[in-house]
């Protein structure tokens, strides 16, 4: 069974904290003050998918929807999203006035802090190696 298929038999959404598996993630999905439909809890979903095929080693992900009734009225719904990682976690907000489009907007700066963390691995993997080329094309007599 699939992970979409396992959360469309799921029966009862009204708890406060979800916790799901995605994939080799853990899902932990939690709400303020807003009420957990199974379209919301489906867009979730499918974001973190995204952000799966990014970065497989990923432990898990906290995402928080939360309606906030003291902010302007064009800005009260926020989405968080913690992404548990090797090294320091992944963190990133974002409010709007509509939550799928905060959740897509959150969703797209994690994927870059993602990818930012990634080139530097590369970058810092490359250096390494070009510096032992180097090394060895020294050592090498002529």
């Amino acid at each position: 069974m699939t992970f979409a298929a396992w959360i469309k038999s799921k029966e009862k959404l009204d708890s406060p904290a979800h916790r799901l598996h995605l994939g080799s993630m853990k899902l932990i999905l939690s709400t303020h003050n807003i009420r957990l439909t199974k379209a919301i809890e489906d867009h979730v979903v499918k974001q973190l998918e995204k952000l799966d095929h990014f970065d497989k080693r990923t432990i898990d992900a906290r995402v928080t929807l939360e309606h906030d009734h003291t902010r302007a009225t064009g800005k009260q719904l926020s989405c968080s999203i913690r992404l548990s990682v090797q090294g320091p976690d992944l963190f990133a907000e974002h409010v709007e006035s509509d939550l799928y489009a905060a959740i897509d907007k959150v969703t797209k700066k994690i994927e870059q802090q993602i990818r930012k963390r990634h080139n530097k691995w590369k970058a810092r993997k490359h250096k390494i190696a070009a510096r032992s080329k180097q090394t060895r094309q020294e050592a090498e007599p002529d």
